[in-house]
Formats: C-alpha cells, sequence, structure tokens
C-alpha cells in the first residue's frame, strides 16, 4: 500500500479502510460449538493435572524410603511420620504389613523413591494413583 492511498484531503470527512484479506475462518453454530467443546476439553485436563499434582497424603508412621517397591532394594531416605507426600503413580511390589494393613502396593514419591502404601493414609485400599 502505498502513502498516496493512505493520504486524506482535508476537510472530505475521513477516508476509506482498505484492509487485507486474512484467513478464512468457520463460524456459525457448529464451529462454535466446537470452539467451546475443544476449550471444555483443555480446560478439564489442566485440572486434572493440578488437582493429581497438588494432592498429598499423610504418611502414618516412620518409613523408609525405598530405591524400587520392596525392602530388598536401597535405602534412599526415610520419610517420618505426620509428614505429607505426593504419589506420583503406584505399583505392585513385595507385599508389606505395616500400620494400616497389609498390601502389595507402592507408592512412588519421588524418581526412584518408594513407600510401602501401608505407611501412606490415602482413604483407600487400592490404587489411588495412576500405574507406574
Amino acid at each position: 500500500m502505498s502513502s498516496e492511498e493512505l493520504t486524506v484531503a482535508a476537510g472530505t470527512g475521513g477516508a476509506e479502510a482498505v484492509t487485507e484479506p486474512g484467513p478464512v475462518v468457520e463460524s456459525g453454530p457448529v464451529a462454535e460449538a466446537e470452539a467451546v467443546a475443544e476449550a471444555e476439553a483443555v480446560v478439564a485436563a489442566e485440572a486434572v493435572v493440578e488437582e493429581a499434582a497438588a494432592r498429598t497424603y499423610a504418611v502414618v508412621a516412620d518409613v523408609n524410603v525405598r530405591s524400587g517397591p520392596g525392602t530388598s532394594y536401597e535405602k534412599v531416605g526415610r520419610v517420618k511420620a505426620g509428614s505429607r507426600v505426593t504419589i506420583s503413580c503406584q505399583r505392585p511390589g513385595e507385599t508389606v504389613t505395616g500400620p494400616t494393613g497389609t498390601s502389595k502396593i507402592w507408592d512412588r514419591i519421588g524418581s526412584g523413591r518408594y513407600v510401602s502404601d501401608t505407611y501412606v493414609r490415602t482413604g483407600s485400599n487400592g490404587y489411588v494413583a495412576p500405574r507406574c
């Protein structure tokens, strides 16, 4: 567009806007419904991720943290009773009897960090997080 096209003579009352064509965007009820559904799906997925990330559970007794799902794995730490842990995933492993019962479920609380689910109050005897 040249500068002459944008020049308006004084007193003519204005200029006509010149626009370049943009991308074609579908419109109408179907396109709008699809856009709304897609936006709602994104929001729902983000909420699930945030809820999972924010969910912590109380440790009911002092427990050794292991490098894998069993007592034969190396001790890599310890969690004190009353602490809260975030369970990123769970997997079956050695069966352990602890303060909340007997279970073969092990909770991953960090990279290479597992505790027996029998030391964590999850409110369930089953899985409460995705399997590792």
